[in-house]
C-alpha cells in the first residue's frame, strides 16, 4: 500500500451532448433538433496538509444539491488534509444566442400588455431584454451526472498525485532514518572510551589528593584504587546511553517498517518523531564529551527535518 502525501492537485472535465440552439432564423425545426453541442463541467481539487479532513466545496447554485454526494466521495477517498473543490459548469446556452419560441414571445407580449395597461409610462421590452428572458426561461439539460463523473475523475487524479508525492517523501524520510542510524553508530564506541579516560582521571586525582593530605600512610594503595574504581563505575552508570541508543534504534526500525507497509501512517510517524527527539535530548544531557554533544545536536537537526516532512503525510 502506498504512502500518501496530503499535498496535491488534480482537475478533470466531463461533457454531455445536448441540443444546440440555432442562430439561423430560417433553419428548419428538424435541422435545429438534430444539431448537438457540448455542455461541460470542470472540477479542480487542491489539497494541503492538515491535522484532520477539512473540506471546502465551491459549487455553482444550479449544482448546489450535489454537495452531500461530493462530500461522501471525498470522505471515502481521503482521511486527512485541507481539500478545496471548485466546480464550474458551462452549457451551450451560456454562449449561444437563444432561439425565441412562439409561446415565449406570446407570453412576454401578454405580460408587457398587462403591465403597460396598469403603468402606461412603462417602456417597451428591447430585443436584448427579450433574448435575455428567453435564454433564462430555456430549460437546460441537468448536469448532475456529468458533474459527478468529473468529480470522480478528479478524485482519482488527486489520489495518484498524492501517492507520487508520498513516494518522494518516503525516499526523503528513509534518507533521514539512515542518517540517524549512522550517528547512533558513531556514538556507541564513544561511551566506553569516555569511561576509560574518566577512570584514569579518577585514579590520578585520588592519588594526588591523598598524597597532599598524607592519607597514604594510613590507607593502603589497593584500597585507594578500589575506591577510585567505584567512583568511576558510578560515573559510568550516570553517563551510560546504551538504553537511549537501543530505543533510538527501535524507533528507527519501526519507522522504516511503517514506511514500507504504507497506508495511513502520518499520525504514528509524528508520534515516533517525538520519541526520537526525546532520546536525542537525553543523549545530549548525558553527553560527557564534545563528540557526543555534537552527535546529539546533529541528531536533533535530522529529527527536525524529518518532522517537517512527516507533517505532509496522510
Amino acid at each position: 500500500m502506498p504512502v500518501y502525501s496530503m499535498t496535491g492537485y488534480a482537475s478533470a472535465t466531463a461533457g454531455a451532448a445536448e441540443p444546440a440552439v440555432s442562430t439561423v432564423a430560417n433553419e428548419l425545426p428538424a435541422t435545429r433538433s438534430a444539431a448537438l453541442s457540448r455542455a461541460s463541467v470542470n472540477v479542480e481539487l487542491r489539497s494541503v496538509n492538515g491535522r484532520f479532513l477539512d473540506l471546502n466545496l465551491r459549487l455553482p447554485d444550479d449544482l448546489r444539491a450535489l454537495e452531500p454526494t461530493l462530500r461522501e466521495l471525498l470522505t471515502a477517498a481521503f482521511r486527512r488534509g485541507k481539500i478545496e473543490l471548485r466546480l464550474n459548469s458551462q452549457s451551450a446556452s451560456d454562449t449561444a444566442w437563444p432561439q425565441p419560441q412562439p409561446e415565449q414571445l406570446n407570453r412576454l407580449l401578454h405580460l408587457q400588455g398587462t403591465i403597460r395597461g396598469w403603468l402606461p409610462d412603462a417602456q417597451a421590452l428591447t430585443v436584448h431584454e427579450v433574448l435575455h428572458w428567453c435564454k433564462a426561461g430555456a430549460s437546460g439539460e441537468p448536469l448532475d451526472d456529468v458533474a459527478l463523473d468529473a468529480a470522480r475523475r478528479a478524485i482519482a487524479g488527486l489520489r495518484e498525485a498524492r501517492a507520487r508525492e508520498g513516494q518522494r517523501l518516503v525516499d526523503v524520510l528513509m534518507g533521514g532514518v539512515n542518517r540517524l542510524r549512522e550517528l547512533a553508530a558513531k556514538a556507541v564506541p564513544l561511551v566506553p572510551a569516555t569511561v576509560q579516560r574518566q577512570q584514569q582521571k579518577f585514579l590520578e586525582r585520588w592519588q594526588e589528593a591523598l598524597e597532599q593530605t598524607g592519607a597514604t600512610q594510613t590507607v593502603s594503595r589497593e584500597a585507594l584504587q578500589e575506591r577510585a574504581l567505584n567512583e568511576a563505575a558510578a560515573y559510568a552508570i550516570r553517563i551510560d546511553v546504551a538504553e537511549e541508543l537501543a530505543r533510538l534504534h527501535a524507533h528507527l526500525d519501526e519507522m522504516a517498517r511503517m514506511l514500507a507497509a504504507g497506508g495511513e501512517v502520518g499520525k504514528r510517524l509524528d508520534f515516533l518523531i517525538q520519541e526520537l527527539l526525546r532520546e536525542a535530548n537525553t543523549l545530549g544531557s548525558k553527553a560527557s564529551s564534545l563528540e557526543l554533544t555534537t552527535i546529539s545536536l546533529d541528531m536533533k537537526v535530522s529529527i527536525e527535518q524529518l518532522r517537517e516532512q512527516v507533517q505532509n503525510i496522510e
